[in-house]
């Protein structure tokens, strides 16, 4: 197959008018020239990545059955989301145990969030199944089936759990944690660097006690960010990207089985939402998740901080690309082609080999 002069959005050639050839695979790439403007019908970008999502149009991790796991994928497939990590709620083992994933040959992984979090900074998690790190988790759910798990710092065997997740090919971010500064000082040289959904959910900054927040803008770790304005404020996402840069920058959207849909009475695992006016809430007023779809993410982020098309690419699909190991996030020869093509508005007009 052939795509013609299109204006190629890649995370580390650039952008510039091209013609690309391929199949399964990039086989080969015709740069014709190079272009500073924006303005195109047709922006090649590579496909999106989302490794942070609840559900979508009344989908849910927690309750989802195989078919309703291929569903979820043809939902982010029209959001321009070529890989995804459908994400759990804090929950017995027992309970974890019951997702069933579909086999695929580019596989779905789960993002497990919680139960091993705070129960300070446990967000719309429920507190009663909140438990230490325990290796036990893993004569429920295979390891295999995880690619990434978010715990607090402060457990006392947080290195201990988190060494036999690196071990077992499984991603550690740092999340609804109450850590102190130091203590995140500790986790960045250890090699920790990752934070689930920055700046939310953490020891706040403190002009004597940094907290986490803090040190996710003191030290280069890379941060997840859910770039609805609501759960963090315009302002914030630019301050965000002025200190840490695009590079240290992904974009998830958290969004729940309410996305998508209107107002009315949710479930988050096994707590009750209320969505009104496009806000997802518990019954105490605490934000559950968001409405967020990625294609809005990726314009949001745009809008708030004027950033370049190239850096674009890099926090919505390039970066978590790197940091979780997947093959993709670029336009070259020998990668996936796997690519969203956007209007100049950066509206999703077509998803290519997804």
């Amino acid at each position: 197959m052939i795509l013609e002069d299109v204006l190629i959005v890649d995370p580390v050639d650039g952008q510039y008018i091209g013609t690309i050839e391929f199949e399964e695979k990039i086989e080969g790439i015709i740069r014709k020239s190079d272009v500073t403007s924006t303005k195109s019908e047709n922006i090649l970008f590579p496909a999106f990545v989302d490794p942070h999502i609840h559900g979508i149009r009344g989908i849910d991790t927690m309750y989802a059955s195989k078919e309703d796991f291929l569903k979820f994928k043809e939902c982010e497939a029209l959001e321009g989301v070529w890989r995804f990590f459908p994400t759990t709620v804090t929950a017995t083992f027992e309970r974890l145990a019951q997702i069933q994933l579909p086999d695929e040959p580019e596989g779905f992984k789960l993002h497990v969030e919680g139960p091993f979090i705070s129960e300070k900074r446990k967000g719309a998690h429920n507190a009663k199944y909140i438990i230490p790190p325990v290796n036990r988790l893993f004569e429920y759910v295979q390891p295999a089936t995880i690619g990434l798990i978010t715990m607090a710092l402060e457990w006392e065997n947080f290195e201990e759990f988190a060494n036999t997740c690196t071990e077992s090919g499984i991603k550690v971010s740092i999340g609804h944690s109450n850590a102190t500064f130091e203590q995140a000082r500790w986790a960045y040289k250890k090699g920790y660097t990752r934070l689930t959904h920055f700046p939310n959910a953490m020891s706040p900054l403190h002009h004597r006690e940094m907290g986490l927040v803090g040190a996710g803008l003191y030290f280069d770790f890379v941060v997840e960010l859910i770039c609805d304005g609501l759960h963090v404020a315009p302002e914030f996402i630019e301050l965000i990207y002025r200190i840490k840069g695009a590079d240290k920058i992904m974009l998830v959207t958290d969004s729940i089985s309410a996305a998508g849909l209107s107002d009315g009475h949710y479930m988050l695992g096994d707590l009750d939402v209320y969505v009104n006016d496009g806000i997802a809430k518990l019954v105490d007023g605490t934000i559950a998740g968001s409405l967020l779809t990625f294609s809005q993410a990726v314009r949001n982020f745009h809008k708030f901080t004027n950033c370049s098309l190239v850096e674009l690419a890099k926090v919505s699909s390039y970066n978590t690309c790197l940091n979780l190991g997947i093959k993709g996030g670029r336009i070259c020869e020998g990668y996936p082609a796997k690519f969203v093509l956007l209007d100049e508005n950066l509206q999703v007009k077509k998803t290519i080999g997804f």
